[in-house]
């Protein structure tokens, strides 16, 4: 195990009430059903008390996580991208230098809406005209293409904080403004005019909105689609449906890796941190029958799996070179 034995002591001097018996977990609100998972099968251990899982965004996962080591501070940051060079930067800056980087599979970002609300098929260039600042600003979505339905533009997503609105904007913004010729790249952003909707971190609430508001649109990751088909249905994008196999396969083209970031510096320290990890990386978790799968989870490929196995086991943190 490669951590530091210098700040793991620094940190039982500093911490003599280094006592917090429960593992912390901080992040993404998409990955957040997948840790919540894992912490409740790992809660049956007797030995350990069920870890504490916590939605606040991947950005505002990994400011807690980057604040210090201690016991006041996460052991674990979920993440629906992955971690910046400002961020990374500032891990190092607070003594957070030791950082264990984990992909435990895939996601697809889904435009959803209700069951009882129209069908969409979009495309990339479509969504981009419609949802970017630096637009022509469309108020229907028949403005854009007169075979989209003839309803004023509304979507709900999450915010600036979000590891999935980052991913979106890249996917999808980034992508859709070079080839709309109508919409500059430089500077591209969401609106901020009420067409798009910051519904906060709680996916579960956007779902819910939706179905009181059917003409509505809703952007999160695929397990809440996975997990709602009673009452939502997903739209195709680029004529390709969000399903399961469609984003394994990337045929889906808003797809994403979601990330897991373990403090190495709290291995040993923590009680139980390297049995979460290893049952988070574990065939039975995140294997392709593993019980992530079911909760929405694209499973990580033969490789990346024993990539993760690997690194459960020898907790090697990541380097600058790595994360460039």
């Amino acid at each position: 195990m490669k951590f530091s034995i210098l700040t793991s002591m620094a940190l039982l001097m500093a911490s003599p009430a280094l006592a917090r018996d429960e593992i912390r977990i901080v992040g993404s609100s998409t990955v957040f059903p997948f840790s919540t998972a894992v912490a409740e099968q790992f809660g049956r251990n007797p030995d350990y008390p069920t870890p504490i899982v916590e939605s606040t965004g991947s950005g505002g996962g990994l400011k807690l996580f980057c604040a210090g080591i201690g016991e006041n501070t996460p052991d674990i940051a979920n993440a629906s991208r992955r971690i910046k060079a400002k961020e990374f930067a500032q891990c190092r800056e607070n003594g957070v230098d030791e950082i264990v980087e984990i992909i435990i599979g895939y996601d697809g970002i889904v435009i959803a809406n209700a069951l009882r609300g129209p069908r969409f098929s979009l495309t990339i260039e479509q969504l981009t005209l419609a949802l970017a600042a630096n637009g022509p600003l469309p108020e229907m979505w028949s403005d854009i293409d007169p075979s989209l339905p003839a309803i004023t533009i509304e979507v709900l997503g999450p915010p600036p904080s979000s590891g999935t609105r980052d991913a979106f904007e890249e996917l999808v913004l980034h992508e859709g403004c070079e080839t709309t010729g109508l919409v500059a790249c430089e500077g591209i952003s969401m609106r901020e005019d009420g067409i798009y909707v910051d519904a906060g971190e709680n996916d579960n609430l956007i779902v819910s909105k939706l179905e009181t508001n059917p003409n509505a649109l809703g952007i999160f990751g695929f397990s809440f689609l996975d997990q709602n088909f009673d009452v939502i249905k997903g739209a195709s994008v680029n004529g390709v449906e969000p399903t399961f196999d469609a984003i394994a396969d990337g045929d889906y083209t808003i797809s994403r890796s979601l990330y897991v970031y373990v403090k190495a510096a709290h291995i040993g320290l923590i009680p139980g941190l390297e049995g979460f990890v290893a049952e988070l990386v574990s065939d039975a978790a995140s294997g392709e029958d593993g019980y992530l799968a079911d909760k929405g989870l694209i499973p990580p490929d033969q490789d990346l799996f024993l990539q993760n196995a690997a690194t459960a086991s020898n907790l090697t943190p990541m380097t600058d070179d790595e994360l460039h």
